[in-house]
């Protein structure tokens, strides 16, 4: 007897430290076997795209505090309002059930929640005696091991709410279109009565409920309305059941993008549940309409398919992503995202060509360059439209997409090179440098459209280049700087000059580029408006050539249309904060040379200039000439019968650029017996004198710089350390205020091409 005794309190020891074990180890998250679904949003919570679980059903799992509190109660007060106080059972209902049954009556239900959860956790068949003993035991171990809160939770997420919907949240999303912390009564009461009877009648993308369910539900709003009887003035309101969406008529909204969000999410393990992406609703639907209604104008020329992005530069956030023109047509290959296919760029990295020559003191907007034929030892570039224009300011060669002009600036880049340049903005997927050569300039390379849309957000950023944002909970990288925010400025600036194809003036600057690849594979048009970046491609992702499908004949009409839509449909296109003061200043130079101008040049215009970078000289191409007037014939001397003429010198093969396109200049007159103009003597620096040291004071400190200059000279232009200081006409002084102490070296030129400099010393005080 003794020893069943110790055997059997051995056995009790035993047991109650297994007990303690079981009670003490961590738990297993409730609902951890049940395979979850994804659900994708918009920037503002709208739902575009719901994906099944791994076994074909809706199931999402969201935190209680995520739950109406109105649903909450409702389902207390339909499944067990005794929740908050029983150990997982009710015995008063546990009791009437079996008495009823005994008796004969019909049958009635004595399931707590809890008895309800494991069920559905443990796949209990509770029919029977035994099954329904295993399920109070399993309830009863369930409460002693989980919170309420925890049980609530996991009871509302995993709940039946009929067809292959489980979870309140998920039912919320399916047939309300909403999340469940947002639902109103009327829902919360319809979504309360479904989980013990979950059957639905469907009526194409409607649901109804049966005659069951809808005494159920006036059961419930009568016990909700005893509860609360300052609502009986709404019964007749709150007894009218909401429409519900069957799961056939939930949204696909913005395929390419959440089909990549899913994508990346599967691939980082990442767990199952919400993604919040950074999509405007209202604009991805703009930016469908747009490119449905320009496809379908244009379907009898053979283009048929076209993909956008637009993205907020402020944050970097992808507002609309349009991957393809149809997500379900095997045709175009349409789930191909255009976003990542990696395409030639034709000639859309030509902005970024001439803000690295503007960096790199290589031009100013109106330097000139030339496009003449030209070979770049054995590359020999041609125009698209096979003429050389001859000289062309950098301004127009920009926007006119000369080839020959963006050629030449790149072969003298460095620290960056273009092919560098390309390798800092991250493009990826690049062959060796030697293996593009300087065919890289006109597209020679592959690049995608989110690839662009960075350089142009760059470009936007004064010069700082970001990665883009598909996920609201991606964080804002702070991003390389890559360009000056001065050649930034500018290169929008020459941009913005860019007219549209269509003529129309419109009341929003764009600062825009196109570009077409080789054989007319691909047509591009991208751009900066207000604060978005604006990418368009049109082509075919087999690669086939579409005669005419080029960039301002077949992208930019799209291009400008969807601005065209943002604006009237009242999206705020105001420029973001630039920026500013920037080390710019406005300066004139002669039209058509781009240098300063000398005394002789006609035509003076304004363009930026950056003081200590930008290229600066003063312009030679205006010369004299003395003409005898008897005979036309240039002289050396002046005389009763002589005249001073204006001719332009222009080296010879731009002069003979001229000819080819038929531009007819005049050729200045020669004469071998003396020179073609007048020479004048060079500047003579008068103040500040040399070998003194200027104290100056911090606050107002300056010095006055003055030059005596030869009679024909009107205008000085003074440099300090090779900086830009100013202009002065002669006889007048030019102020000058340094900035810190040192050796200076100050240099002026004039405008016969004379110089002088000398070096001053200031002491900042």
């Amino acid at each position: 007897m003794r020893i069943f005794a110790v055997t059997a309190s051995a056995a009790l020891l035993a047991l109650l430290a297994l007990l303690a074990w079981w009670l003490l180890e961590p738990a297993t998250p409730l609902g951890a076997q049940f395979p979850r679904s994804r659900a994708v949003y918009a920037a503002d919570g709208e739902l575009l795209r719901l994906t099944t679980a791994n076994d074909e059903r809706y199931r999402l799992w969201v935190e209680l505090k995520e739950f109406s509190p109105t649903l909450i109660e409702a389902v207390l007060m339909k499944e067990d309002r005794w929740f908050a106080w029983h150990l997982g059972v009710n015995p008063w209902r546990l009791t009437a059930a079996i008495a009823a049954t005994l008796q004969g009556g019909q049958r009635q239900g004595a399931s707590t929640i809890s008895m309800q959860l494991v069920r559905m956790v443990h796949r209990l068949n509770t029919r029977s005696v035994s099954g329904k003993l295993q399920q109070i035991g399993h309830a009863l171990l369930l409460e002693a091991r989980y919170s309420k809160p925890q049980i609530l939770e996991a009871y509302l997420n995993l709940a039946p709410y009929g067809l292959n919907v489980e979870g309140a949240a998920t039912a919320s999303l399916v047939y309300f279109n909403k999340r469940a912390l947002d639902l109103t009564l009327t829902e919360a009461l319809t979504l309360a009565v479904l989980p013990q009877r979950p059957r639905l009648k469907r009526n194409g993308a409607a649901l109804t409920l049966p005659e069951d369910l809808r005494a159920a539900r006036t059961r419930l709003l009568a016990d909700w309305l005893a509860a609360y009887p300052e609502l009986g003035s709404q019964r007749a309101s709150l007894q009218i059941i909401p429409p519900m969406r069957a799961p056939l008529g939930l949204p696909f909204s913005a395929p390419h993008l959440t089909d990549q969000l899913l994508r990346e999410a599967r691939d980082r393990a990442e767990a199952t549940g919400a993604i919040t992406s950074t999509i405007d609703v209202r604009l991805q639907q703009l930016l469908e309409s747009k490119v449905r209604g320009y496809l379908h104008a244009r379907r009898a020329l053979g283009i048929d398919n076209a993909a956008v992005m637009l993205v907020d530069t402020r944050d970097m956030a992808v507002k609309g992503l349009v991957g393809s023109a149809d997500f379900f047509n095997p045709a175009i290959n349409g789930q191909v995202n255009a976003a990542h296919a990696k395409r030639s760029p034709g000639s859309t990295l030509k902005p970024f060509i001439y803000a690295l020559g503007i960096d790199q003191g290589l031009l100013h907007p109106l330097t000139v360059l030339r496009d003449v034929p030209s070979a770049f030892g054995p590359f020999a570039p041609e125009n698209f439209d096979g003429r050389f224009l001859g000289p062309i300011n950098a301004t127009d060669a920009l926007i006119r997409s000369r080839n020959i002009p963006a050629v030449s600036i790149a072969a003298k880049l460095s620290n960056p090179s273009l092919y560098a340049f390309l390798h800092a903005a991250h493009i990826t997927r690049l062959q060796s440098e030697s293996h593009y050569g300087l065919a890289l300039v006109l597209g020679g390379g592959e690049v995608s459209m989110s690839e662009l849309a960075v350089m142009y957000a760059g470009l936007s950023h004064d010069g700082l280049f970001r990665a883009l944002r598909w996920r609201q909970d991606e964080k804002l990288v702070d991003g390389v700087q890559l360009l000056s925010a001065e050649a930034s400025f500018i290169v929008r600036e020459m941009l913005e000059q860019n007219p549209r194809p269509d003529g129309a003036r419109s009341s929003h600057k764009s600062a825009w580029k196109t570009g077409t690849s080789w054989a007319f594979r691909d047509a591009w048009s991208v751009g900066i408006i207000g604060p978005y970046v604006l990418v368009v491609w049109l082509g075919h992702f087999d690669g086939r050539a579409q005669p005419g499908l080029t960039g301002v004949h077949a992208a930019a009409p799209l291009y400008f249309s969807i601005i065209d839509a943002l604006a009237a449909t009242g999206t705020s296109l105001k420029d973001p904060p630039r920026r500013w003061p920037l080390n710019l200043t406005q300066i004139q130079v002669c039209s058509l040379s781009g240098d300063l101008p000398n005394a002789h040049c006609p035509d003076l215009k304004r363009t930026w200039f950056i003081p200590g970078k930008s290229p600066i000289r003063v312009s030679t191409l205006h010369r004299p000439v003395l003409i005898d007037q008897r005979n036309g014939a240039a002289v050396c001397r002046p005389s009763a019968h002589t005249r001073v003429q204006i001719f332009e010198y222009w080296p010879s093969e731009l002069a003979h650029s001229f000819e080819l396109a038929g531009m007819k200049r005049r050729t200045p007159p020669r004469n071998a017996g003396c020179a073609t103009s007048q020479l004048a003597s060079a500047p003579l620096i008068t103040a500040p004198r040399r070998g003194v040291t200027y104290q100056l004071n911090a606050q107002s400190g300056h010095l006055s710089l003055n030059a005596d200059a030869d009679a024909s000279v009107r205008r000085l232009y003074w440099f300090a350390n090779g900086a830009w200081l100013g202009a002065s006409w002669t006889g007048l002084s030019l102020d000058w205020a340094p900035r810190q102490s040192g050796l200076y070296t100050l240099s002026v030129l004039d405008d016969q091409g004379g110089s002088a400099s000398r070096e001053v010393r200031v002491a900042i005080k």
